[in-house]
């Protein structure tokens, strides 16, 4: 079953589970109370969970598909995608420590590694979102526990080389956490490319509906994966019945949302990279994307999330584009099937090393609308930055 593609397991799991009349779903047990038949069952875990807090029928259905999805020896689930990171950093983080990271880091995770990890003797060094792997592997040092990998970088969508950063990792004894919400298991495979653990945010593109909370963590080393599974066991994080149900649903149709949406992104990208109003399109899937070569050598598909930089403008003008706008909701998150636009400019300001744009940065998610109204769309919106701007 091994050699087929991921499109094909993740639907013959499905199919092929259990004997006998059965639904293609598991079922949604709503349960704290687990009844047994004698006293020396009650303590008896090889007859299935002791008690609600464990995983139930469709949270062990979702975490074996997601072990099988990302080549892991385990995948364990956490009520959001913050969760997922924060997990395996509490996990391998001991006082003196240090973790290493990209100046684009999603902002939640810098938080956390200031607020939560810099108090407890933890310290960051955040390297620049552009660096390339030989600066980045310069910057390890003897202190250095983890490499936080996020590639694409959180709103400037920079690229870098994964491989060659685990093989330094991996030479020197430091732990590699990637953030792979990007790729969603799927378009990219980090732990085949030698990352320790592999996290992504359920929430997004597994989910694709916007309508649950939910994170993932994959990894192969036993003993790494022993100090996940105690931190997940001593917080008491668990996702519930009916979280792990949706999800299960929203990973059937992975492949086929991921593909659909690339395929408009593409269109959408392209006719605003041609556009006069628009400086740039940060995506690693466009030729003329810095971060190209290593997208069309490591990865298997592309997210529909981009920036658009503007030539110039202000937050009134991208704010007046966003109003005009009718397809776009305006709300964070992506990954679902509803297009969205965010304004990003100021979250670039709690970086260190702020990059050089042309004007106001946009980010905007592709849904399954038809790509060509999205297009109408967003003319729409650029009249009326323009007017704005002109203003």
């Amino acid at each position: 079953m091994n050699d087929r593609s991921d499109r094909t397991r993740l639907i013959a799991g499905a199919t092929r589970r259990g004997h006998g009349r059965r639904p293609v779903a598991p079922p949604v047990e709503r349960a704290s109370t687990l009844l047994n038949d004698s006293p020396a069952d009650m303590r008896d875990g090889s007859t299935g969970p002791i008690y609600g807090i464990e995983d139930l029928s469709a949270a062990r259905e979702l975490r074996l598909a997601l072990a099988d999805l990302e080549g892991a020896a385990d995948a364990w689930l956490v009520p959001s995608g913050l969760a997922a990171v924060t997990v395996p950093l509490t996990a391998l983080l001991r006082p003196g420590d240090e973790v290493l990271t990209t100046d684009a880091a999603y902002g939640p995770t810098r938080r956390f590694l200031k607020r939560h990890l810099a108090p407890r003797g933890v310290t960051t060094t955040f390297h620049p979102a552009d660096a390339d792997a030989g600066a980045i592997i310069a910057a390890i040092n003897e202190r250095t526990r983890v490499l936080l990998i996020e590639s694409p970088g959180s709103l400037t969508f920079d690229m870098v080389d994964v491989a060659a950063l685990t093989a330094a990792c991996r030479a020197r004894g430091v732990i590699t956490i990637m953030d792979n919400t990007w790729a969603a298991g799927f378009a990219f495979k980090p732990l085949e490319h030698g990352v320790d653990v592999s996290v992504q945010a359920l929430t997004k593109y597994v989910g694709g509906h916007s309508d649950l909370l939910m994170g993932s963590i994959a990894a192969v080393d036993p003993g790494v994966s022993r100090h996940i599974a105690e931190t997940i066991e001593d917080l008491g994080w668990r996702v519930t019945s009916d979280d792990a149900w949706l999800a299960l649903r929203g990973l059937r149709t992975l492949p086929v949302r991921y593909a659909e949406q690339a395929r408009s992104t593409h269109l959408v990208a392209a006719w605003l990279q041609a556009q006069p109003e628009v400086a740039d399109v940060l995506w690693p899937a466009l030729p003329a994307s810095p971060g190209h070569a290593l997208w069309t050598r490591d990865y298997a598909g592309a997210a529909s999330l981009v920036g658009v930089v503007m030539q110039g403008g202000d937050e009134a003008a991208a704010h007046a584009l966003m109003s005009a706008l009718e397809l776009f909701g305006l709300g964070y998150s992506w990954g679902g099937f509803e297009s969205l636009i965010t304004h990003e400019t100021g979250q670039l300001s709690i970086r260190r090393h702020r990059p050089a744009l042309a004007g106001e940065l946009l980010r905007m998610h592709i849904g399954l609308e038809d790509p060509a109204d999205l297009i109408a769309d967003l003319e729409k919106g650029l009249a009326a930055w323009r007017a704005a701007r002109d203003n």
